[in-house]
């Protein structure tokens, strides 16, 4: 059996978002500088943030990590579903670096470990992969490598369990890390998923509301029972339990888009959010 490589070969780079280092930084400054948010009114907890080609989301993306630019995060955990099929619920990686074409983000061993020994504590566990071809985590690597300010390490945790019980397994086990370690929590998730405009739009207000409303009761159960759609519902879920349990109950809707505002086909679209989740300002 080989050795498991260092760094995680990327399967996506050059397709999904361009391999040449020059070309995607301009890519993703061009995205944050063209992003207007609104004002957050408090400090910054987590974002939700798509996760398609950066040449259909990238714009919305780009209104989330607007909101973060020239920040300095020691740990950044990015939650997203698991889109392959493995057995196991909960899933990291197996390598000890993610890289983009432009440079290389080392995953926090340390958080790893403290992680999985909470999730013990929970009956739970998480399974360590090698060259996954997950995109949904990758794909924000790019902004964060423009936005923040600094070297950052990683925890990236994919999730293919969307159960209320791995949910509150995952953020209970995720909340002795956020207070180790200065952190952004980023839910990696699209929205609808081909449907026609109309439809997916309101599946995609249906989602938002529950994200807007701090839920994760509500984000699961819209996705259940179709009043509202996300690939990442578990994911977002997470983020959410955790920024409530660590006092962080305010979120706001920053952009909303779909595949039509970029190919113009109105027929089947994908669904993109951007949100922030915040404290007050007098927390």
């Amino acid at each position: 059996m080989a050795p498991i490589a260092e760094i995680r070969p990327s399967p996506i780079a050059g397709t999904w978002y361009s391999g040449n280092s020059g070309i995607l930084a301009e890519q993703i400054d061009t995205f944050l500088s063209q992003a207007k948010p609104p004002e957050i009114p408090g400090k910054i907890f987590g974002l939700l943030a798509p996760h398609a080609g950066h040449r259909y989301s990238g714009a919305t993306a780009g209104y989330a990590y607007h909101t973060v630019q020239g920040n300095t995060y020691e740990l950044v955990i990015i939650l997203s579903p698991s889109h392959a099929y493995y057995l196991a619920e909960l899933l990291t990686s197996a390598h000890l670096y993610y890289a983009t074409p432009l440079g290389k983000i080392p995953i926090n061993q340390e958080a790893l470990t403290l992680l999985q020994q909470e999730l013990k504590k929970e009956d739970s566990g998480i399974n360590l992969i090698a060259e996954d071809e997950e995109h949904s985590i990758e794909i924000q690597l790019p902004f964060l490598q423009r936005a923040l300010k600094g070297e950052f390490s990683l925890l990236p945790i994919m999730m293919r369990s969307q159960s209320p019980e791995t949910v509150h397994q995952l953020a209970q086990a995720l909340l002795p890390i956020i207070k180790k370690y200065k952190t952004l929590v980023i839910a990696s998730s699209d929205l609808s998923h081909f449907y026609p405009l109309d439809i997916a739009n309101s599946l995609d207000s249906g989602m938002l509301k529950m994200v807007e409303d701090c839920s994760p009761e509500g984000v699961l159960k819209a996705e259940k029972n179709g009043s509202g759609s996300a690939c990442g519902a578990a994911p977002i879920a997470v983020a959410l339990t955790l920024a409530k349990e660590a006092g962080a109950s305010h979120v706001k809707i920053v952009h909303h888009s779909t595949s039509a505002d970029v190919t113009g086909d109105a027929s089947s679209v994908v669904g993109y959010g951007a949100a922030v989740i915040y404290f007050q300002k007098n927390k």
